[in-house]
């Protein structure tokens, strides 16, 4: 059996890629699933739960594995990826893999205004200055984020059904032009 094909959303928190998955998925008819969702309810506890007891490196592991899980299932689907996903060279070769890869983005301000101290994310959660460590994250990751998008989508107008619309008619292109 083939696997069916996957819509990966890659993108710093706070940029959208669960909202616009779901949204996406709903409209195309495929399974949704949030990495950080699905890592949870295999470990019944919650992210700072892991990281308290397991460290950022206990939690990439099993973010790994999550991924590798999802992406192997059979059906087609939306993968909305947690934020930090792209730091691992395993996820990224799993990521490239895939039918579509989509990076959402958002500038640091707008993070800042969508996120605030959420407790539900814990990198950002003991810093003196939230814009700094959110920079220095971008940074880091925002040329793996681009290395890996067949499509970039940019949510910081913070108007979700303009987003929402340039992502379907940059997927249904994509899908029309598969055939």
């Amino acid at each position: 059996m083939t696997i069916g094909r996957k819509i990966v959303l890659i993108g710093p928190m706070g940029a959208g890629k669960t909202s616009l998955g779901k949204r996406l998925a709903a409209r195309l008819r495929w399974d949704f699933v949030d990495t950080d969702h699905a890592l949870c309810a295999r470990t019944g506890v919650d992210i700072p739960t892991i990281f308290a007891q397991e460290g950022e490196a206990g939690f990439r592991k099993r973010e790994h594995a999550t991924l590798a899980a999802e992406l192997a299932d059979p059906r087609e689907r939306v993968v909305a990826c947690g934020g930090g996903i792209v730091i691992n060279a395993g996820n990224r070769r799993l990521i490239a893999g895939q039918f579509l890869v989509v990076f959402i983005d958002v500038s640091v301000h707008r993070q800042i205004l969508r996120i605030g101290r959420d407790r539900n994310r814990p990198l950002v959660q003991n810093t003196d200055n939230l814009q700094a460590k959110l920079e220095q994250l971008r940074d880091e990751r925002l040329g793996l984020y681009e290395g890996l998008a067949d499509i970039r989508i940019d949510t910081d107008n913070n108007h979700f059904t303009n987003s929402f619309k340039q992502l379907l008619h940059e997927v249904e292109s994509r899908l029309r032009h598969e055939r």
